[in-house]
């Protein structure tokens, strides 16, 4: 449906001789505007591009409190996997017990939901490219 809005759009500005987007941007550059941003390399509203390269975030998970810690810290991870697909990973590799309980913290202090997905916590939280997940078998923050 919206692929036939935007054809409507698109013909109906032809057919009224409508000026294009290029046409109006020119006029806009007459006046200066000060970037929106605070980056001198962002122009406007330009949001930075993710440091993700293809399909996959790199996440760094580290052991807090009295869980193990794991061999391999940095993994690569599908952006659409979810945190409870991370939670069951780390209670695979880390041996844990039916019976335990496992904890995820973004940031140290952020619980983030079972069905939040990698992407959007890295989005909100990710720094230096990676999103950092802290683990423990009982409850450190928040």
């Amino acid at each position: 449906m919206a692929d036939k809005e935007e054809d409507g759009v698109s013909e109906g500005s032809a057919k009224t001789g409508a000026k294009t987007p290029e046409a109006t941007t020119a006029s806009n550059e007459e006046t200066p505007q000060e970037p929106a941003s605070i980056d001198a390399n962002l122009t406007n509203n330009e949001a930075p591009p993710p440091p993700v390269k293809g399909k996959k975030i790199e996440v760094l998970l580290k052991a807090t409190g009295d869980a193990p810690i794991m061999m391999k810290k940095k993994w690569v991870v599908s952006q659409d996997q979810t945190i409870g697909w991370i939670s069951e990973f780390i209670k695979k590799c880390i041996k844990l017990g039916t019976e335990e309980r496992l904890f995820l913290y973004i940031n140290q202090t952020f619980a983030p939901a079972p069905d939040q997905t990698v992407k959007n916590l890295y989005d909100c939280y990710g720094t230096d490219g990676k999103l950092i997940i802290h683990y423990c078998k009982s409850q450190a923050w928040g």
